[in-house]
Formats: structure tokens, C-alpha cells, sequence
């Protein structure tokens, strides 16, 4: 799958989701996309919403929250260009559907949430956008995900698009306990046609995303924040701050080093002390010359 420059056959792509971690802040959106950067992800992920068309004004402590975490358009823009001069990819989710056509200009490719890989309207836009899609799977089973595939694929087709996919194993919940990581479903996965897997974690630490790696992910997605500490607002807590991150990210290119090409063949290293370690003839006693 390629997503701006990121190739996830060359490599395992690293995407730091930011999501809201910057409480509305631009200065210290902009601070953790360099932060980012330095610990050495692939691209930088944003949540993008209008508050009244994303929250019942009903709901008002969550609509009041989500309004002061509010960006403009104008500012992801300025994210964007930021983020590609660090050579980072740049992906945001647009959790409204008036979103979806600010955001066009300014994306790699389009993320859509675990809780909207059920909102056909929201897929129907982002496809026609004709951008590549990053979807996550949180709530869904096996069949779910091959529908969301295939819808996916439906409508790509009926705007004479060959598009790029990704399909990323998720369990929606904060953190989530590693009892319920179920890693192994990325594998379980990989029988889903035309799609790349990946997995978007929201466990604590790094160990499920090395798992992941090692089934086959291809896409990686980790919640970022300067400081775990930064303030009550939830994400920071179950997110990587730099420190971790950069530990992930050394710790995924050794993973992808180690984990080879998957052919089983006699490895360089090894060849050469085959006579050394092999068994050979010998005899147990004197032999006379020629000998049989």
C-alpha cells in the first residue's frame, strides 16, 4: 500500500496517532508532530470534526470538551505542510461528513474510526475522495470486515478507481486489557482480499504492536503524547510519549530485521562453518595405505 511516499512492502509503516492530544492548542500540535518526528515515525494522524455535527449539544460536558479541542481546516493545512517538511506522511479521521471535503487537499490518506467503519455515508465519502483508506476494525468481526472491504471496493469501482486499503485489527477500548488484545486475529485477517493489514493499538506499552508486527501488520498506529502526565483528558494516559516511542520504533525495525524474508534457506552467516559443525568420516583405528 502506498500512502504519500510510505511504502508498506519496503517497510512497516508507523503512523503516531495525535488524534486530540493537543487539546485545541496549534502551537502544541505543531510541537508534537516534531516530537514525532524525532522519535522516528513514518507519518502523524489527526482527528478532525465539527463539534455540532459529530456531538449531541445535549451531551454538554462532551460537546463543550470537543468544542475547545476544535482546529480550523487553515490549521491542519499548516500541520500538514509541517509535517512534510519532517518527512512525515500526514493522515487525519474526519468524524464529520462536511470534514471529509476540507481535509482533501491536505491528507496522504483518510482514517476512519472503529466507530464509523459502519457509517456508509462517511465510507461512501471518503472513497470518493479517491484517496487511500485506513480503516479501523474495533467492533466488528471477521464477516464485518469483509463487507467493509468489499464496500470499499464497491465504490471505488463505480468511480473507475483501483484504490489502496488497509484494514487495521482494533479493540475499542481504553486502554484495552492485554487479555483482550487478541493479536492474533491480524492473522486471522490476512484472508480478507485486496486490503493491507495493520493494527491500531490501545493497549499500555509496546509488546502488542511487536506481536502485531510479527503476524504481518504492515500499518502500525500508536496514540502519542508529549507527556502522559499533560492533563486529565483520558488519551494522554494510554498513549506513547517520545521516549516510548522512540523504543517502539527501534524496536519494530528490529523486529522486521529479524524476521527475514520467511524462506528457509541456509543462511550466509552460516554457510561457512558447516565443516566445522557437520559430522565427517573418521577412523577408529590405524589404516593401511589404499585402504577400502
Amino acid at each position: 500500500m502506498i500512502i504519500g511516499k510510505l511504502d508498506t512492502e519496503a517497510r512497516v509503516v508507523l503512523v503516531a496517532e495525535i488524534g486530540n492530544n493537543h487539546e485545541g492548542s496549534f502551537s502544541v500540535a505543531k510541537e508534537m508532530i516534531t516530537a514525532a518526528g524525532d522519535s522516528g515515525v513514518d507519518a502523524v494522524k489527526f482527528q478532525t470534526f465539527r463539534t455540532e455535527d459529530y456531538v449531541s449539544g445535549a451531551d454538554t460536558e462532551r460537546f463543550d470538551r470537543l468544542k475547545s479541542f476544535e482546529l480550523t481546516i487553515d490549521e491542519f493545512a499548516e500541520l500538514s505542510v509541517h509535517a512534510r517538511e519532517l518527512g512525515l506522511a500526514y493522515l487525519s479521521t474526519p468524524l464529520d461528513l462536511r470534514s471529509v471535503e476540507g481535509l482533501i487537499p491536505h491528507v496522504d490518506a483518510f482514517k476512519v474510526s472503529s466507530g464509523d467503519n459502519d457509517f456508509v455515508p462517511l465510507l461512501r465519502s471518503v472513497c470518493a475522495t479517491e484517496k487511500p483508506l485506513v480503516v479501523s476494525t474495533g467492533l466488528t468481526d471477521l464477516e464485518l470486515c469483509k463487507r467493509i472491504a468489499e464496500l470499499v471496493h464497491r465504490e471505488w469501482e463505480s468511480h473507475g478507481h483501483q484504490g489502496e486499503l488497509a484494514l487495521l485489527h482494533c479493540v475499542s477500548a481504553y486502554p484495552t486489557p492485554m487479555e483482550f488484545a487478541n493479536i492474533r486475529a491480524v492473522s486471522s485477517m490476512h484472508s480478507i482480499p485486496g486490503c493491507e493489514i495493520g493494527y491500531s493499538d490501545h493497549t499500555i506499552g509496546i509488546t502488542a504492536c511487536l506481536g502485531a508486527v510479527a503476524l504481518g501488520a504492515r500499518i502500525i498506529e500508536k496514540h502519542f503524547t508529549l507527556d502522559k502526565e499533560y492533563s486529565s483528558f483520558r488519551d494522554h494516559q494510554i498513549s506513547a510519549d517520545p521516549t516510548e516511542m522512540r523504543e517502539l520504533v527501534r524496536a519494530i525495525r528490529d523486529m522486521e530485521e529479524v524476521l527475514g524474508d520467511g524462506r528457509k534457506n541456509v543462511a550466509p552467516c552460516e554457510s561457512e562453518a558447516a565443516n566445522l559443525i557437520r559430522r565427517s568420516i573418521v577412523a577408529a583405528r590405524d589404516l593401511p595405505r589404499g585402504h577400502r
